[in-house]
């Protein structure tokens, strides 16, 4: 057969070898498999804010609307200037992406090739693998910690650190991290900070930032002038309530940001996107009782869980790792029969896990009742 009948094969050989990510099954998706209605599904899978963004969000929203026919601010100006003033950073030192996913792949593109290397923990978020490969850069995959560990299946720092090479571009460092929920001490991140050469960008992925910040730990803000070759991920798409609007940002080095503002498409952050993550800057209250009331059920579900032996590994986030043993893949299908859609994670070879996302009282009450006979 001719090369013209196989279109596919001219993709870059890297890009060949690609595994897609794949996301949590959407409830529509589970309405025209099984019949359930959609009101009657809970999808505890993708570690949405199940209280959604706040009012005024959709407001502003609503009034962009009305110039839709227009092409965004390509800058994403008054976005950037609100995140200026809220953070008390340089305008220069942010870019504004299609959701944090954006600014991974811009990264990716922006400093690595065949000719460089990037660092990341065994269970990190599977994206970071992603666009390392994509790229052609070589993977340095770093054990996590053991399953018996302080800090089970997190990063091991100390590893992380020691594996980069000469040719090391990139570490990715999730904090706290997706799929586990676990988290770094913040001095265990600030030695790794002092020992990464300055030809190594240190990637500091904070997605759950607000969440974590309910739980007592720190962020990397304060560190941003002293490293300028720390970048730090954020979006609006977790504790915000915006995950259906596709809006993340960087905060760095101004020459870094300036690199990623080269690569960035003109127009990836489109305007009701936009509109809504400066009123969500401007509502900041709405965003902390959501929080506070996604970590209260948090510690409700892990205690529940624990009194039935379930075991979940500590999370700083807005989910659980649920360890539910060998018969996983059963025990997922079972709960997507009773309405609820939880993460499989195979894929992050963590076969005997489920990743749980918090949702409203209700919903978790549903996930403790079906639970432990769909274990059985």
């Amino acid at each position: 057969m001719s090369q013209s009948a196989h279109p596919g094969r001219l993709a870059v050989a890297a890009v060949r070898e690609l595994s897609a990510y794949v996301p949590g099954k959407p409830a529509s998706e589970l309405e025209r498999e099984l019949g359930i209605a959609v009101h009657d599904i809970a999808k505890l899978a993708s570690n949405e804010n199940p209280y959604g963004p706040s009012p005024a969000c959709l407001l502003a929203m609503q009034a962009a609307l009305e110039q839709i026919w227009l092409y965004p601010d390509g800058s994403s100006h008054e976005l950037k200037q609100a995140l200026s003033r809220h953070l008390g950073v340089d305008a220069a030192c942010v870019t504004i992406g299609n959701g944090s996913n954006d600014l991974l792949m811009l990264l990716a593109e922006a400093f690595l090739n065949s000719a460089h290397s990037a660092v990341y923990s065994q269970f990190g978020f599977a994206i970071y693998a992603l666009v390392t490969q994509a790229t052609g850069a070589r993977a340095i995959e770093v054990p996590a910690l053991g399953a018996g560990s302080a800090m089970p299946f997190g990063h091991d720092l100390g590893a992380m650190s020691a594996a980069v090479d000469e040719d090391t571009r990139l570490i990715f460092i999730a904090n706290p991290n997706n799929p586990t929920g676990t988290w770094a001490e913040r001095g265990a991140l600030e030695r790794l900070l002092e020992q990464a050469p300055p030809s190594t960008l240190v990637i500091l992925d904070e997605a759950y930032l607000e969440y974590s910040l309910e739980c007592g730990l720190t962020d990397g803000l304060s560190w941003l002038p002293k490293y300028p070759n720390l970048v730090l991920l954020r979006t609006f798409s977790k504790a915000h309530g915006l995950a259906g609007a596709r809006v993340g940002y960087a905060l760095s080095h101004p020459e870094v940001a300036e690199a990623l503002n080269r690569l960035r498409p003109a127009f990836n952050v489109n305007s009701l996107a936009q509109a809504g993550a400066v009123a969500a800057i401007a509502d900041p209250a709405h965003m902390r009782r959501a929080v506070a009331l996604t970590m209260q059920e948090l510690r409700r579900l892990e205690g529940a869980l624990h009194s039935l032996g379930i075991w979940c590994a500590p999370s700083a986030a807005n989910f659980l790792l649920v360890h539910v043993g060998p018969q996983a893949p059963q025990v997922y299908e079972r709960l997507l029969r009773c309405g609820l859609i939880v993460r499989p994670l195979a894929g992050y070879r963590l076969p005997e896990h489920l990743r749980v996302s918090i949702g409203l009282p209700e919903q978790n009450e549903r996930l403790l009742r079906e639970l432990p006979a769909a274990m059985r």
